[in-house]
């Protein structure tokens, strides 16, 4: 019998037609687990994992107690704990762990729609699909294969940025108030809220960008399909909890994108440019580690110059990095007042589906923040003509806002 991986490279080679029978030797689970991912764990197991030579180093890594054994010794993975970090396949040495795909699903999407459907790609997309592919011949491609349009979702940071900024405005008032970001990464959020909940008090009731962009999407065409795609596996857990399920129906890795990318026979830079410009360089460095408290900190600066009190920021990337942070805070060994943290080294640069090496996609995330038209989003136009549609007459009624931008941890 065939691996999951194996299935999943079958059907790409066929160009992603699956209406054929498909060869006796696949498991049926299996194609049950590409056409279906909604219904399993953002990881998934490849083959029978009963036997271990690495004393279940998966088990061990894993901070949310998602993977379990059972009675007769049967590996299992628990769809509700999975946050889809990833630490897990990086830590199996045997290659029986893979994440979840949703290609399969959304290119049947695309094709029978009779809807818009939106990609909605992340901020660290910037040099993933080559340098010589612009965001403008990267909308061109996604056009090409169907998609009505490309959204950055860096314009949805901007304004996250915005009301992250006010937050800590209204919040840190005197020394030992304190504030927790960043709404952008599920992980660090899913840490806070499993492992150390009695800190959510500091952690601002704000969706990520992710889920602002799909439901500013869906309030402008409401039967249309959103497909997020960026270099985290955690963000197909996310797209499903219950109170933000509204706003994004699929979520696409980096990888996969290149996989359909190349099962299409597609190559974006021979492509037209079809350019927007829309981010500001805060929403931009959302990808990469400090980027968020740089940009809060730029806004709250130009918000509140005459502040007494300004953005101290710390930042950890990485579980461990994270768990060692939020020690130090426990133990009053930090004079920070305002906590970034992102599960991956590096920040969304460094992600577990990413195309380049951390470094590079770093790099390549600078490069594109330099060349934005605008520093801040409160520099940025269609900032301000986003905040008009959803019947936002000033900045600060972000703080009001209690349908697009905020959730109830």
């Amino acid at each position: 019998m065939k691996t999951l991986e194996e299935l999943y490279q079958d059907i790409l080679a066929r160009k992603l037609q699956i209406q054929e029978p498909l060869p006796g030797q696949y498991d049926p689970a299996h194609l049950d687990c590409l056409l279906h991912p909604e219904k399993y764990a953002p990881v998934l197991s490849v083959s029978e994992c009963e036997q271990c030579a690495y004393e279940r180093a998966c088990q061990k890594s894993c901070l949310f107690d998602a993977i379990e054994i059972d009675d007769q010794g049967k590996f299992l993975i628990r769809p509700e704990l999975c946050t889809g970090c990833g630490v897990c396949i990086d830590a199996c040495k045997m290659d029986r762990l893979m994440a979840s795909k949703d290609v399969f699903p959304v290119m049947k999407a695309v094709r029978e729609a009779k809807n818009p459907v939106y990609l909605m790609i992340a901020p660290a997309f910037a040099g993933q699909f080559g340098d010589q592919i612009t965001p403008g011949k990267l909308r061109t491609a996604f056009k090409a294969l169907g998609f009505t349009g490309m959204v950055e979702v860096a314009l949805f940071a901007d304004i996250l940025t915005l009301k992250e900024a006010l937050e800590f405005d209204r919040h840190v008032q005197k020394k030992g108030d304190f504030q927790l970001t960043s709404c952008c990464c599920p992980v660090w959020i899913a840490m806070i809220r499993k492992i150390y909940h009695e800190f959510m008090p500091h952690v601002p009731g704000a969706v990520s960008p992710m889920i602002a962009c799909g439901r500013m999407i869906k309030r402008i065409h409401p039967d249309a399909i959103t497909v997020f795609a960026g270099p985290c596996l955690a963000k197909k857990k996310e797209a499903r909890e219950p109170d933000i399920a509204d706003a994004v129906d699929y979520v696409l890795t980096f990888q996969e994108v290149q996989d359909i990318f190349d099962a299409a026979d597609l190559h974006p830079e021979e492509l037209y440019e079809e350019d927007k410009e829309h981010a500001s360089k805060a929403g931009r460095i959302y990808a990469k580690s400090k980027g968020v408290s740089q940009a809060v900190k730029e806004v709250v600066d130009q918000l509140r110059p005459d502040r007494k009190i300004s953005v101290i920021a710390e930042q950890a990337d990485g579980t461990r990095a994270c768990m060692e942070m939020i020690a130090r805070i426990k133990e009053g060994q930090t004079e920070a007042n305002f906590f970034e943290g992102m599960g991956c080294v590096g920040g969304c640069a460094g992600g577990p589906k990413v195309i380049l090496p951390e470094e590079e996609g770093r790099k390549s995330v600078d490069v594109y923040a330099e060349s934005a038209l605008f520093q801040t989003p409160l520099e940025n136009p269609f900032v301000l003509k986003l905040l008009e549609e959803m019947g936002m007459e000033t900045v600060e009624d972000l703080l009001k806002d209690e349908t697009l931008l905020t959730r109830r941890f």
